[in-house]
């Protein structure tokens, strides 16, 4: 598409400063939908390359190779059916003179009309040229619908001068520029008129309105006369290596947060990285409180020692340069001050109650309508923890257990929780310590809520994991039991991921523990509060885990046949998987995939039980003796090495009863008339379908 026609086009929208958190992702949205329209009227080549732009106060994008005027295109129009379109003469009828002044033609060309075959019967067909789009008219639509599509969280509405008319948008927008090389293209939005004027730095720019020369001068222009970083990538990266040489300076490094970086990103226009400090007194705070207050609050990134320590030092990322930083510097240490003194006290504060102190106030905190008080919940986690550490081993664990159960939900009514939330569980632990009490329990209820988030660490301890465990069921079971589960992607209580919390921990850290089992121990807890959830709990929680299976690369198939046998003990899951892998790569697998489907058919459709039991006076046929035979030798090695968890080792044994099952289908009528007989055949294939489906349901590996 390339011509000598062809220009980088640039399209701006100057507005007031955009909302940092939504920054990114507005930047890039603008620039896909715009670039994607463009090139779906053929404005833009297919490999024409989007360079989004996003600042504080812009909203930009480059696209490459655009043409003034999209290539016209030849089309097949469809107009009717012939029997429709033409009398019973040949000649036009008026619907299909009617038809043609829409597609702006006229009876002249009829004659020129093709006769093709339309599904039964035939349709008239006209070739046309359809012209090409011009610049103006596909930018303004492409423009209309960036504006039309970008995922603004809140809109809010304005006045434009007129006085009259009201715009909705993100911010109130200033100013719109749209070039085509150096040409400005005609378009208009939110009461604004495309030109070349935009403006740069708040503060620093050279001059208050800058004029671009042409769309590939705009972030040069904006560097060195505007002072701005327009890209939001560039700055970032700019941000990033400020940060890491500031604090290299200093010997230490900044804390890492992504989500941190982009905001950051996001609220200056030019970067500038300072050093700043407060008194080394408030380090006897806890560092999670302290890091937490300066990244919420202030946006400042705190320092770090070799060994992860927080120091009393801190960057600061400044939107001006001045000469002398000084006052910068000065007045963020007094600002961030207030902050960490409200973190002191706070601290201070509640260790003047310990947390056995204040697990009766619980009872006055709501948890949920038809579940009580958190005081209820924390003695159904109890019960619930009780029984889980009963299960693996009892004794002294189930005391620890009981008594980080008792306590984990008491630092919800600290002072510090009250005012940073995230860190609850965290100022459990410290207050625990605080109190005497073990380190295990401390860890625990430190750690009662983790996994938070796909890829967090599980428990550090058997305490922990149990009470966790005991806390993610208590959430599960109560809110399934009174018919709360979530409705497609809403889930108010995240049970979601409270559910693959829970496979998490079974899988990696509680193989022992089936699943059923826990779910019916945590049933009790709640009386008659609720209704057994046991059964839709469990699909639930499988269906998580298929989900997260398939998610590691494992097939829809290999899943679907391990955990159609609803494996209670989820640590098993992954070597069940691996050896039907293995097996379905062997060449005796489809066939015996495909037996297995026949055998669970024919089953099925028994109206009676079948039990697994053969009668060798009742084999007859030479093909039956030879699978029963076959059976008698294979099963018991087989069951063994299942029981001794070489899951492969027991499907490739089994995989020796190919030659003999694929003989009795050929050779043996398992419906015959004589009622023994048939009872005979069908207890064989029962005994084979148990026999070959301890691991995997391997009737749903066949195609």
């Amino acid at each position: 598409m390339t011509s000598a026609s062809n220009k980088n086009l640039l399209l701006e929208l100057f507005v007031e400063e955009l909302p940092p958190k939504a920054l990114k992702k507005l930047g890039e949205a603008f620039a896909a939908v715009l670039a994607d329209s463009l090139k779906a009227q053929g404005l833009a080549a297919a490999e024409s390359v989007a360079t989004p732009f996003a600042s504080p106060r812009r909203l930009a994008v480059q696209l490459t190779d655009v043409a003034p005027k999209a290539a016209d295109r030849s089309v097949q129009q469809k107009l009717m059916p012939v029997a429709v379109a033409l009398d019973a003469s040949g000649n036009a009828t008026p619907a299909l003179l009617k038809k043609l002044a829409g597609v702006g033609a006229d009876a002249s060309v009829v004659p020129q009309l093709k006769r093709l075959p339309d599904g039964k019967a035939e349709a008239l067909f006209l070739d046309m040229v359809v012209p090409g789009v011009a610049l103006a008219e596909g930018l303004q639509k492409a423009l209309d619908e960036a504006l039309a599509k970008l995922p603004i969280p809140k809109v809010m509405t304005y006045q434009l001068a007129d006085g009259w008319s009201d715009v909705k948008f993100v911010r109130p927008a200033h100013s719109l520029l749209a070039l085509h090389g150096s040409d400005v293209v005609q378009v208009y939005a939110l009461g604004l008129n495309a030109g070349r004027e935009t403006r740069g730095h708040r503060f620093e720019a050279a001059v208050e309105r800058l004029q671009i020369e042409s769309a590939d001068s705009y972030a040069r222009q904006l560097a060195e006369q505007g002072a701005v970083i327009a890209s939001f990538t560039e700055r970032r990266a700019e941000l990033l290596r400020q940060l890491q040489a500031a604090a290299a300076k200093e010997g230490l490094k900044p804390i890492e947060d992504e989500a941190l970086l982009d905001e950051v990103t996001a609220l200056v226009e030019r970067p500038n990285v300072l050093t700043c400090q407060f008194e080394t007194e408030f380090l006897a705070v806890p560092q999670e409180c302290l890091i937490l207050t300066m990244k919420a609050n202030q946006k400042y990134f705190p320092l770090l020692d070799g060994e992860g320590r927080l120091t009393h030092k801190f960057l600061v990322v400044s939107n001006i340069k001045p000469a002398d930083a000084s006052a910068v510097i000065g007045g963020n240490e007094r600002v961030v001050r207030p902050r960490l003194s409200d973190a002191k006290f706070f601290f201070d504060q509640d260790r003047k109650k310990s947390l056995a102190d204040r697990v009766s106030g619980l009872a006055k905190v709501v948890y949920h309508g038809k579940l009580g008080t958190q005081g209820e919940r924390v003695e159904r986690v109890r019960a619930i923890a009780k029984a889980i550490a009963e299960m693996l081993g009892g004794g002294a664990l189930t005391a620890q257990v009981d008594q980080a159960a008792h306590l984990a939900k008491a630092d919800l009514l600290t002072d510090m929780v009250g005012e940073f939330p995230e860190l609850q569980g965290i100022m459990g632990g410290y207050y625990a310590r605080h109190d005497g009490l073990a380190e295990a329990v401390a860890f625990a209820i430190e750690d009662h809520y983790k996994p938070r988030f796909a890829g967090d660490e599980l428990p550090r301890n058997e305490v922990g994991l149990i009470v966790a465990l005991a806390d993610k069921l208590e959430t599960l079971v109560g809110l399934f039991g009174i018919g709360q589960l979530p409705t497609g992607d809403k889930d108010p209580f995240a049970l979601r991921r409270h559910a693959l919390g829970v496979v998490r921990m079974l899988s990696e850290r509680a193989g022992s523990l089936g699943l059923d089992a826990l779910i019916q121990a945590a049933v009790p807890a709640f009386g008659s509060q609720i209704q057994d959830p046991t059964a839709a709990l469990a699909d639930f929680i499988f269906d998580r885990l298929a989900g997260a299976l398939r998610e590691q690369g494992y097939s829809a198939k290999e899943v679907d046949a391990v955990l159609a046998l609803r494996p209670q003990r989820l640590a098993d899951v992954g070597q069940r998987l691996a050896a039907v892998r293995t097996f379905a790569a062997l060449p005796e697998a489809e066939s015996l995939a495909a037996a297995n489907k026949r055998i669970a058919n024919i089953l099925k459709k028994v109206e009676t039980p079948v039990e697994a039991r053969i009668d060798a006076a009742l084999l007859t046929e030479a093909a039956e003796q030879h699978l029963a035979t076959a059976l008698k030798n294979v099963q018991p090695i087989a069951d063994s090495l299942f029981h001794a968890g070489q899951y492969e080792a027991s499907l490739r044994e089994l995989a020796m009863l190919k030659g003999p099952v694929d003989a009795f289908f050929d050779g043996v009528m398992v419906n015959a008339e004589d009622p023994a007989l048939r009872a005979n055949r069908l207890g064989l294939l029962k005994t084979l379908h148990e026999a070959m489906n301890r691991v995997a349901d391997l009737s749903r590996l066949a195609s």
